[in-house]
């Protein structure tokens, strides 16, 4: 079980450091950012039960149906409720990197309690592909919904609700696009490999705008 739970834990956690340490002004309280990842790890069960009974019930059938309503908006939708309901009117978001930070936080505490919960079903050499994939993703996934909810909050006041809509919508069609890729049973790998490319270099490329609209923000508090 140590292995199972070493290999599902340490590629959430070593992703969360990576966003976290690429704050550059005022780093974000630990406590504070874990209390985030614990809300993506609850979230994590009532989404999994909702999966389980859209499945038994064959209330969704075809892959892009599964992909896009049963996968994808359920765990997207809940992620952006976490963080707009708890986190976005929290004082320590204060600045427009912080927004990356505790969106990736949550998006890899759901991450994290998904790939425990799947290699102890299916084994731990599924661990490298897992944190390859699945877990990668849902940090990429989450850095693009961090981007959008600081846009909503630092960003012009009449623009607040396009942009939180597009912290729900731009993360869910990336994400029910990765889990329709993997419908494609025989070649799945020849797609993923330029989407996961594309995907971290659209998220990356959020991350800088964070950083440019950070300097940006403490630049006018001077």
């Amino acid at each position: 079980m140590i292995p199972i739970l070493s290999a599902g834990i340490a590629p959430g956690l070593a992703l969360l450091v990576f966003f976290y340490l690429r704050d550059r002004y005022e780093t974000e309280p630990v406590a504070t950012v874990a209390k985030a990842f614990l809300y993506g790890i609850v979230v994590t069960f009532p989404v999994m039960f909702l999966q389980y009974v859209l499945d038994e019930e064959q209330i969704v059938s075809s892959g892009f149906m599964q992909a896009f309503l049963a996968t994808a908006m359920p765990e997207e939708f809940m992620k952006w409720f976490v963080l707009y309901f708890l986190i976005y009117t929290h004082t320590h978001f204060d600045e427009p990197y912080d927004g990356i930070v505790y969106a990736t936080s949550v998006s890899l505490g759901f991450a994290t309690a998904e790939n425990v919960l799947y290699l102890v079903a299916h084994g731990v050499e599924y661990a490298f592909m897992r944190a390859l994939l699945p877990v990668s993703s849902h940090a990429l996934f989450g850095a693009i919904m961090g981007y959008y909810f600081s846009r909503a909050k630092f960003g012009e006041r009449h623009l607040e609700k396009k942009m939180l809509a597009a912290a729900l919508f731009v993360p869910f069609f990336l994400h029910g696009s990765f889990d329709y890729i993997l419908f494609i049973e025989s070649t799945w790998i020849y797609y993923m490999v330029p989407f996961m490319l594309f995907l971290w270099w659209f998220a990356m490329r959020k991350v800088k705008k964070a950083h440019v609209l950070t300097d940006v923000y403490h630049r006018l508090k001077m």
